[in-house]
């Protein structure tokens, strides 16, 4: 039975999730207060604590060769620093009225409850799996965590054939893509979207098509799902469409993820339009003192179009915890929000995007001009130049940046800060033709591709406006 908060001689936290958010938390929160101070219990119900979901497919190609390299802090080094880390047991109740939480052990079944001062929920997100026949066959694979990996890495060890198929085309499913590839398999991507990564507008996902048809990979764009086919053996055996079939020894799932909030809805906290749950800017649940959320199970401002946004990266769920173990350990700090940055790769092609597309844009009432350039890597003379295509978005009138979108080779991706930078500071496109970027030939051309773009968005408002 648990001590009553009064019977206590310090303060209890409750972390549930034991990953990038819930443990950034409860670490920079044993930072500031000492286990004198404050007791910290957190619950993960997998096997692994702050690991990076991010590097999975990397560990799946064998770009990373173990699994280990992406554990930044096992369960072990979190309790030596005085956090009651519980692995394999999983919440499945927050009673906020009393202040206390139910979990279960997922090997023994065994529940108890333990009471709480401050709460932090950091449930995550959980992949899309769609209701489809056969999509729970053997040979079928989600990849969110490090389990989801390994039982893939597993598959793949034992699966004779050659032919992979992966199901939809945004930033798991290209990079999942590629770690197929690079492990010797012959690839088919199937994408219900008119182009693949819908994270872009479709001129530029057209260009990710192409490229990464170049590489060998069969593109089936516009297509859904009706249903995964099994063998006689019951292992998956063809994905299928409306009007194809494609054979599969194995299938990955591609198709995102949603905020894993089904125990917070239950428990009446406040959800989002996207489903996840909403906070102040101190990451504090709304309408609720003692109860802070962070990661991917959280909703976040866009600073650029002013609504919430789900968006499930590790570098905001680092923040978010930093932020959260700040203000539970007594210091101070916000997270003011986000202009929507990601950059990823499918061999070698760079993808990366920042602010709003066209449909965002649209969506909020803005209004804008669009422009896209060509240009490359490095000075056009200097060897290993490669050519990389950005798309800029300005508003009408004013030339606020709204968005920026980069499709290239090497030296492409990591361009978007700049973009990411100005969003943030709400610089226009004229003002970002002066920025003072660091140029040599082995670097970029003398105009940088993303100051050729402001140019040319000058241009296009100036000719709105006439």
């Amino acid at each position: 039975m648990n001590m009553s908060h009064s019977a206590r001689a310090r303060e209890r936290l409750v972390v549930i999730g034991g990953d990038a958010a819930g443990m950034s938390a409860a670490s920079q929160a044993r930072r500031l207060r000492g286990p004198d101070e404050l007791e910290i219990v957190a619950f993960e119900r997998g096997h692994f604590s702050s690991f990076s979901a991010c590097g999975i497919p990397y560990w799946v190609g064998g770009d990373v060769p173990e699994r280990d390299r992406l554990i930044a802090r096992s369960p072990e080094e979190h309790r030596a620093r005085d956090i009651d880390l519980r692995m394999r047991t999983e919440v499945v109740e927050i009673d906020f009225a009393g202040a206390r939480v139910r979990a279960r052990d997922v090997d023994s079944g065994a529940e108890s409850w333990t009471s709480y001062d401050k709460l932090v929920v950091a449930t995550g997100a959980r992949p899309i799996r769609p209701d489809l026949p056969g999509i729970d066959a053997p040979g079928v694979h989600g990849v969110q965590t490090l389990d989801d990996g390994q039982a893939l890495l597993d598959t793949l060890s034992a699966t004779a054939g050659r032919r992979a198929v992966v199901v939809g085309a945004g930033y798991i499913g290209v990079e999942m893509a590629e770690a197929l590839i690079n492990r010797g398999y012959e690839v088919t991507v199937v994408n219900r979207g008119k182009e693949p990564m819908s994270t872009l507008d479709p001129d530029m996902g057209r260009l990710v098509h192409r490229a990464m048809e170049g590489m060998g990979i069969t593109m089936v764009d516009d297509a859904e799902v009706t249903k995964l086919l099994t063998g006689d053996d019951g292992r998956v055996r063809a994905v299928a469409t409306a009007d194809a079939e494609y054979p599969a020894d194995v299938v990955v799932l591609g198709i995102g993820v949603r905020p894993e909030t089904d125990l917070a809805k239950a428990a009446g906290l406040p959800l989002g339009d996207h489903g996840g749950l909403l906070t102040d800017l101190s990451m504090r649940v709304r309408g609720h003192e003692n109860i802070w959320a962070g990661g991917d199970c959280v909703e976040v401002l866009d600073l650029v179009s002013g609504r919430e946004r789900h968006i499930p990266l590790g570098t905001h769920a680092n923040k978010h915890g930093q932020i959260i173990g700040a203000n539970i350990g007594g210091g101070y700090a916000t997270f003011p929000g986000v202009v929507g940055t990601a950059v990823s790769k499918v061999c070698d092609l760079e993808i990366a995007r920042t602010g709003l597309r066209e449909k965002d844009a649209r969506r909020v009432g803005l209004q804008y001009e669009t422009v896209t350039i060509e240009s490359t890597s490095r000075a056009g003379y200097y060897p290993g130049s490669t050519p990389m295509t950005v798309k800029m978005l300005a508003e009408r009138r004013t030339g606020r940046l709204l968005g920026v979108q980069i499709v290239g080779r090497e030296g492409a991706g990591k361009r978007v800060d700049i973009a990411a930078v100005a969003l943030t500071a709400g610089m226009t496109a004229e003002q970002m033709t002066t920025l003072d970027l660091g140029y040599a030939p082995p670097f970029s051309p003398v105009w940088d591709p993303i100051l050729v773009a402001a140019r040319k968005a000058v241009a296009a408002v100036r000719s709105g406006a006439s």
